[in-house]
């Protein structure tokens, strides 16, 4: 599934930068991850990047209104990075 930043967010800039699809901007109050363009880092990295940069606990979760198995993943990877 996609991830989503919470309202615990700090507007910190550390996760932006980060993301390999460049799925995180800024929205009107916190960032937000598009799902469409988040793949976990599935492709990219063992473990999502903006939650291992993220200093607040539990800001960055998974989205239960884009849930995804890691195939689902996998196929989107592929296709954001125009290999299919």
């Amino acid at each position: 599934m996609a991830l989503l930043i919470n309202k615990k967010c700090i507007n910190c800039d550390m996760c932006e930068p980060e993301c390999p699809n460049e799925a995180i901007s800024m929205g009107d109050e916190i960032y937000e991850i598009n799902p469409d363009l988040c793949t976990e880092c599935k492709g990219h990295y063992d473990a999502p990047t903006c939650q291992s940069v993220c200093p607040i606990s539990n800001c960055v979760i998974s989205d239960p209104d884009n849930v995804e198995t890691d195939e689902e993943l996998l196929e989107k990877f592929v296709k954001i990075q125009g290999l299919a």
